[in-house]
Formats: C-alpha cells, structure tokens, sequence
C-alpha cells in the first residue's frame, strides 16, 4: 500500500553552508524524490552562500526577511535567533499562508507550541544538538562546565528553560545520532522521551569525481595537485578545532623523510565574515601556519558573495604549487569530490570531539578502528605517528579501508535510508491526529511570547 503524500514545511533559521543545513537540503530532496511536496523556509539565504540545491530552483525555498539583527555588538545572538524565529513563525501563520500537513523543525524549538497552537499542526523537531550544551563551549569533550561569568549564565537561564519547554512540545522528536540522543535525554530532564534516531544521510551520487579536462576550470584548479595531500573538512569554527590537524602535519613534516616533504594539506570549510567565531578561527588558523613556518594560500570562490578576509602578509613562496597549507573558503560540492576523489588525497582527518553528525559523520558511530579508518586520542604527536604509518600504507592496503568504508556509508547511512526513516517519522506524526491544546499550553505560548516581546523592547 502506497504512503500518503505530505505536504511538509521545514523551518530552519540561517540555510547557508554546515552540517545542519546540509541536512535540511538532502531530508527535503530524498522526501520530494518519494512523491512528498517540500518547502523550506528561513530567516536567511544567502545565494553566494548555500548549497547549489537552494538557489538553483531544486528546492522551494522562501526567505522572510527579518527586521531583527544577527546581533549586536557580537552579542545577543540567542535573543535575536529567538526575534527572528517568531517573526518567521508570524508569516507561516498569517491569514493566507499556505496550510501544511505537517512541519519539520530543527535547531531553533522557539516557534514549535506555537505552530501547534495556532498552526494547529502537528510538529517533528530535529535535534542536531542541545543549544544550551553549544553556547559558549559548555560542553566541552564530554563534559559540561560553567559558561563564563555569572551574568553570563544568568542570561542564558531564561534561554535554556525556553529551548527546553518549547522543544517538549514537539509530537515526535528526532536526533541525529545515539550519540546526540544519550546528550539529549541527559540535559533536558523533563523531557521523558528519548529520542528517535535518524541518520542524516550521504549522497553518495554527489561525492562521485567530476569530470576533468586538460582546460580545467577556475573554479577546480584549487583542487588539482599530484602532492601527497591531507584533507581536513570543517567550517572555520574553533569548536572544530582544525588547529590539531595543522599541529599535526607540522610535527608530521618533521619525521618523514625529505622525498616526502611535498605532502599537502587543504583545509576547505564555510566561511562567514559575518561570524566572529569564523573570522577568529581562520586568522588564528594562519598564525598556527606561520608559527612553524609553514606556507599557506588562501582560496575564495569567484562565484562567492562573501568577500576575502584581511589576511597577514603570505609567504613569497605560497602558491597553489608550492604552498604547504591550502584554505579553501566556501567550497563548491564538485570541489569537494573532487578532493575527496583525488588519487593524491590520502586520507581525511576529523578533529572535533565530542560533536554529533554534519557534513563528516560522527566519530562515535560511523568508523571502525582499523577497519574504515583510524580513532586516535586529539593529540598532535599522536596523530603524527599516525599519519606518517598512512602515508606508507601499500596501496592495496588503503583500496582495501576506503571499499570498507564505501560498504559501511551505503549500509547505514545511505540518502535512501535516511529518507525511508525520515517519512515515516512524519507519517506517525501526522497519524497521531488533530491538535489538541491544553488550557495550560495557551498560558505558556502567552508567557513566552510576553518575554521576548520585553527582550526585544529593551534591546531596541
């Protein structure tokens, strides 16, 4: 028996270019593939800075525009994701708005008693990861650990008691690993359930080699090198902590032997200089180079909206030929397969710790240790011996890992798998049947909506 075809609307504040969001792109394709319609909406969308899908008609994406700010003054940003939100959740739910079967939630729960209440709409909501466990390093290598000063977390009290009130009144709940969902059940004591476990999926047909000629274009010479290279995948956050990988490659140039010298590493990433925490991480990324004198080029698409940021004087020597470092800002998905297929990438390094799944899976549960790959403590002489064993593997040795890995990525966290199991989460959701609110779910909604309006009021 056929499915019933939905009508789904996904609710996601910023669709530019990360894990999370890579999600929301590939949830909402491999829903249209099995008949279901999709659409998207968001605070921001920035068409020089998103994936390809988003802008180029694929997916049905509507940008409100909000008349709140990211921040001010670099701060604030949890009071203004949450304006932001409600002034979305206000165009879903104004009169004429388009009526949905049901709507997909993820990062932000700010708006989902709301969309219940007034939506009279059933609501899954996506837990990449706890916000309050995010905010400011708190949860750092397993552990939670205070958050700055004590007018710090006073602040942040009112903010996690929303995220964690709003984010109860969700009908179904999803995690995007077990991970995450032991985290989750651990930090939001009052919600009895655990959550259900949805992988987000690879697309495997997207990671195939482009196609190249000897007339190369622009955008693909960054990635074309016959050295040795090592490929470090992550957004320009210090929470990534990409520094490990470049501490390693220094140590690493030291023990092997002169021949070897030519290896290569590239650092690919998203990159918003509208993010204090991108423009830190990346300058202070450059000074690691320069400290152990490594050279580096710094790379931004042409087609990209996002300008170059201002960077120290570069090395006489760092060209694309020669540089030790390459970053690369804002990469294309073809870049990315291309570095991912190239025949000189010999392996991909995965630095942060503790984190739950994106664009590079999570280390807790995809790879198997000496298998698929290698798990090593986050220490940079460590993962030096490691790396200069990876450079002298035979090559039927490394054939053998990568089929390993491929075998393992298709059988557990393949597109169509994760779309199989995203429906039908949806279809239980939409099964439980109309909406019925509770007396006390209206005084709450009016709470909430009462504090924010003082917030915004005080800060405006």
């Amino acid at each position: 028996m056929a499915s019933k075809k939905l009508k789904i609307a996904f609710v996601h504040p910023d669709l530019g270019i990360g894990g999370a969001e890579r999600l929301i792109v590939d949830a909402a394709l491999g829903l249209q593939k099995l008949g279901h319609s999709v659409d998207i909406y968001t605070s921001h969308h920035d068409p020089g800075h998103c994936f390809e899908e988003t802008r180029d008609g694929t997916l049905r994406v509507h940008y409100v525009v909000p008349p709140f700010p990211r921040a001010i003054q670099g701060k604030l940003h949890i009071v203004f994701a949450h304006a932001r939100q409600l002034h979305l959740t206000l165009h879903l739910l104004a009169p004429g708005a388009p009526k949905y079967d049901v709507y997909f939630v993820d990062q932000l729960s700010t708006c989902v008693p709301l969309l219940r209440t007034f939506g009279r709409t059933r609501v899954l909501f996506y837990c990449h990861f706890p916000d309050k466990l995010l905010a400011d390093g708190a949860y750092v290598e397993g552990r939670t650990r205070p958050r700055g000063s004590l007018l710090k977390r006073i602040y942040r009290l009112p903010m996690d008691f929303v995220e964690e009130t709003t984010t109860k009144q969700a009908d179904t709940i999803l995690a995007n690993s077990r991970f995450t969902a032991g985290v989750f059940r651990r930090h939001m004591p009052s919600i009895r359930v655990t959550p259900r476990v949805v992988y987000p999926g690879i697309n495997i047909e997207m990671y195939k080699p482009p196609k190249i000629s000897q007339n190369d274009p622009t955008w693909l010479k960054p990635c074309r090198t016959d050295r040795p290279t090592l490929l470090s995948l992550n957004r320009f956050e210090a929470k990534k902590n990409a520094a490990l990988a470049i501490e390693a490659f220094a140590q690493l140039r030291k023990q092997i032997a002169q021949s070897s010298r030519s290896a290569l590493i590239v650092s690919p990433g998203g990159y918003d200089p509208r993010l204090k925490d991108n423009v830190d991480t990346l300058e202070s990324l450059l000074s690691l180079t320069t400290s152990h004198v490594l050279t580096y080029v710094v790379v931004t698409p042409s087609t990209s909206s996002v300008p170059l940021p201002t960077l120290p004087a570069l090395s006489t020597a760092a060209t694309n030929g020669s540089a030790n470092v390459l970053f690369l800002l804002n990469f294309s998905s073809a870049q990315r397969s291309a570095l991912l297929t190239a025949p000189s990438t010999l392996v991909l390094l995965y630095t942060p710790a503790n984190e739950h799944f994106g664009i590079v899976p999570s280390v807790v549960e995809s790879p198997e240790s000496e298998k698929t790959g290698w798990l090593r403590r986050p220490e940079p002489s460590v993962w030096a011996e490691t790396l200069s064993a990876v450079i002298s593997l035979p090559q039927a040795e490394r054939v053998r890992l990568a089929e390993n890995a491929r075998r393992r990525a298709r059988a557990r966290f393949g597109m169509e798998a994760m779309a199989r199991d995203m429906e039908a989460a949806l279809l239980d959701t939409v099964a439980l049947g109309p909406v019925g609110t509770p007396a006390w779910v209206w005084a709450m909604v009016a709470a909430l909506l009462g504090v924010v309006a003082v917030l915004v009021q005080m800060l405006l």
